[in-house]
């Protein structure tokens, strides 16, 4: 899997620095208020279990996949729910956590749904954002990193459901998806 990596972009130190520094700004954010934390698989997991075991206040975890990728590189556009909540979510404070912020178009329709079914108040926690591919506006309340406009995997993020095991978040040779 590393002869696939162009270079390393985020190391593992980095990431590990960075979740702990997200931990403690929800932490402060939501202190006595027992946010329920939503993790958009399947990208999220990695970095949704080391940032809920940073935030020091009374939390619930759900989970949804929502695609809009298929098996490609870029957005359809079509968004599609495969996996739902399952908690209800009338009245409550949700945190929905991602690994990456590309287009916008599928959490922006996730928040619209979410809004729509109730919710008090819904904030983001996105790992990654790529500004240069935002089609639509979505906040941002809690950024790890912005990051230009490169296919990267790891931590969580794949290619064709390889390469999410990787401890770090490296950069894909064009190789080995067929870009440039």
């Amino acid at each position: 899997m590393r002869d696939d990596i162009k270079e390393v972009y985020f190391t593992e130190q980095q990431l590990a620095e960075k979740v702990a520094e997200l931990g403690a700004r929800i932490t402060e954010d939501y202190r006595d208020r027992n946010p329920l934390i939503v993790s958009v698989l399947k990208g999220s997991y990695v970095f949704m279990a080391d940032l809920t075991r940073r935030i020091q206040t009374p939390c619930n975890i759900d989970f949804m996949v929502v695609s809009s990728y298929g098996k490609g590189t870029k957005t359809s556009g079509e968004v599609q729910i495969i996996k739902d909540i399952e908690q209800p979510i009338d009245g409550r404070d949700l945190l929905i956590v991602e690994d990456i912020l590309d287009s916008g178009v599928t959490l922006n329709y996730l928040m619209q749904v979410l809004m729509a079914r109730g919710a008090n108040s819904i904030r983001l926690c996105t790992l990654l954002s790529k500004p240069a591919r935002h089609k639509v506006h979505v906040p941002i309340d809690y950024l790890g990193f912005e990051i230009p406009d490169e296919f990267v995997v790891g931590y969580g993020l794949d290619y064709a459901e390889k390469y999410r095991n990787l401890p770090y978040i490296g950069i894909l040779k064009p190789s080995v998806y067929g870009g440039e």
